[in-house]
């Protein structure tokens, strides 16, 4: 394997020495494609960008029939780089591992794609390039991927005072009866956290904040399961499950994030407009909401 990868991002010459007398694939590359974005687990990476270079070669498998110098019978550079830009506008990430097995995997869904080679560089983390290098195949030659039918569900937020109501059971009652999966959010408790005068910070303690209020609300009936990541509200929207939002993976990870400013209903707000949720609803005292003392069916 080690060879494998140092000869796939060698010259020309040196990999058909290599593979010389034997089978092997053709080859389309991107190379030195630098992009700047925010990336790392550590904290002094959060709220920077810092530059990554991409290098990746793609062994094709010959075509089927001539190619008539018809773009669209070929595996097109562009589509290495948009496999590049979509990755990284899906998520903030904290391993370049992850990222280079996201692009990998989703080069490898093109049917002409038989094996991909990713190196991603740090260029700002050091005196050197700081990297990671991955080759990833088709599992018997064939990379199986599936689609399920898009979930849109409900998000409900809820007040304090719904949170504390006698009456917080027969709600919960109604969200297990919608025809959709309710996903509750809730915002900060009555006594406000501490002001640090210093926004990034100050959005920490407040996201803090609001998850210990979904863990008092998951405190008071067991059916409110508090998660925190796209994969765990996926699962649960899938099973038609009820979640509790716990913000602060989902948020600080964001790419296009919530506006620094937002409060508890604008963070659930986002959340809707980023699962593309069927319906947003408002429980307990502020305008527009629902009356926390008269359970109803949303249907």
């Amino acid at each position: 394997m080690t060879d494998d990868i140092k000869f796939a991002f060698d010259h020309p010459d040196a990999r058909a020495s290599q593979t010389k007398g034997s089978d092997f694939y053709d080859r389309i590359s991107l190379r030195d494609h630098i992009t700047e974005v925010e990336i790392g687990a550590f904290q002094v990476e959060r709220g920077t960008t810092q530059r990554l270079c991409f290098d990746i070669v793609v062994e094709v498998r010959a075509a089927s029939a001539p190619l008539d110098d018809d773009v669209d019978r070929i595996l097109s550079y562009d589509t290495l780089a948009e496999a590049i830009a979509f990755e990284l506008a899906a998520e903030r990430l904290n391993l370049l591992e992850t990222l280079a097995e996201r692009v990998a995997e989703r080069i490898l869904q093109e049917p002409q794609a038989m094996r991909v080679f990713v190196r991603i560089q740090k260029l700002d983390r050091g005196p050197g390039a700081l990297g990671v290098e991955i080759a990833r195949s088709r599992k018997g030659g064939v990379v199986e991927t599936t689609e399920d039918a898009p979930v849109h569900p409900m998000i409900v937020y809820l007040s304090n005072d719904v949170i504390t109501a006698p009456e917080l059971t027969v709600w919960i009652d109604r969200f297990e009866q919608q025809d959709a999966p309710v996903i509750l959010c809730v915002g900060l408790p009555e006594n406000l956290p501490p002001q640090t005068g210093h926004a990034p910070t100050q959005r920490r303690i407040d996201l803090l904040q609001i998850e210990q209020n979904a863990w008092m609300l998951a405190s008071k009936d067991a059916r409110c399961v508090v998660v925190d990541s796209r994969t765990e509200l996926d699962w649960a929207m899938k099973q038609g499950k009820l979640s509790v939002w716990a913000p602060s993976r989902l948020v600080l990870d964001a790419v296009d994030g919530p506006a620094w400013e937002a409060d508890g209903v604008g963070l659930a707000e986002w959340l809707g407009e980023l699962l593309q949720a069927a319906r947003f609803v408002r429980i307990g005292r502020g305008e527009g909401a629902f009356a926390a003392n008269a359970p109803q069916n949303f249907t």
